[in-house]
């Protein structure tokens, strides 16, 4: 099995419209692929900031690149995704202004 972390730190003001993009968008689309989520928490980091991440199964590291570049080459997909940012005010002031921190990494198990 691989296991990878996604890891998000979010505006306060965002968080509400980053889970919600998650639960209608990002979440349908990865499990369509096969992704398989083990959870999604959320817990408060500064006083402006909120931490929200998922974990991730994949039967091996191979097929998780398989689904990631599924994922990826989706047009319907990278369509709402465009879209919803463009809504949003755009990648660019998303990232500046309301999604602080991204990170990407695999699990490694220790038992």
């Amino acid at each position: 099995m691989f296991y990878r972390r996604k890891y998000y730190i979010v505006n306060n003001e965002f968080v509400d419209t980053f889970n919600k993009h998650f639960r209608e968008t990002n979440l349908p689309n990865q499990l369509k692929h096969g992704a398989r989520l083990i959870g999604r928490w959320m817990s408060p980091y500064t006083e402006t900031t909120t931490e929200v991440f998922a974990i991730w199964e994949y039967d091996s590291h191979e097929k998780y690149e398989e689904v990631e570049r599924n994922v990826r080459s989706d047009s319907e997909h990278l369509k709402i995704i465009n879209d919803w940012y463009e809504r949003n005010g755009g990648r660019e002031r998303l990232f500046k202004e309301c999604i602080v921190q991204v990170k990407n990494e695999e699990l490694i198990s220790t038992v």
